[in-house]
């Protein structure tokens, strides 16, 4: 085994999971994270688990850009959050909104991606870390996906607005 799981390391795949599981729940019900929602606030509450819990974990014995991006997540989905009672933004809030918890849902993805793709299959990962073609591939449609779907919510809060 080439990169042996910590019990923290499982406990935090564990968490992970459930911010994902519910962000992909509100997407394909909603079209969007909506934290009035209860996927939503699962999606919230998991995004704080696992970014907590990831801080315990380092492979760099530090510090390292997982945690960033993990802050980053936390601060784009509060953004997201806390948007809509901005009224100086008018009617840009609803996108704003949208754009910053769909955008910790990307973040949420990125070492998940990397991490995936470098640990698994246990024996010989498929990757040999995140400068590998297959990761880097990967994040780039993984950074696609998330610009169609962008694209798709501005439509869907467009259409949702004229009615």
């Amino acid at each position: 085994m080439a990169h042996p799981i910590s019990a923290l390391g499982a406990i935090h795949t564990v968490i992970s999971l459930v911010p994902f599981v519910a962000g992909i729940t509100a997407f394909t019900r909603h079209g969007a994270i909506d934290t009035a929602t209860g996927s939503g606030r699962i999606y919230l509450a998991g995004l704080v688990l696992s970014v907590l819990t990831s801080f315990g974990l380092s492979s760099t014995g530090g510090f390292n850009p997982g945690h960033a991006l993990g802050i980053l997540a936390l601060l784009a989905a509060f953004g997201g959050v806390l948007i809509p009672r901005l009224g100086f933004l008018g009617r840009l809030r609803p996108y704003l909104s949208a754009f910053g918890i769909s955008f910790s849902f990307f973040l949420l993805l990125v070492p998940a991606i990397n991490e995936t793709l470098t640990r698994l299959p246990a024996a010989q990962p498929l990757a040999t870390g995140p400068d590998a073609p297959l990761v880097k591939g990967t994040l780039l449609a993984w950074l696609v996906i998330f610009l169609v779907g962008a694209t798709l919510q501005v439509r869907l809060i467009r259409a949702r607005r004229t009615r």
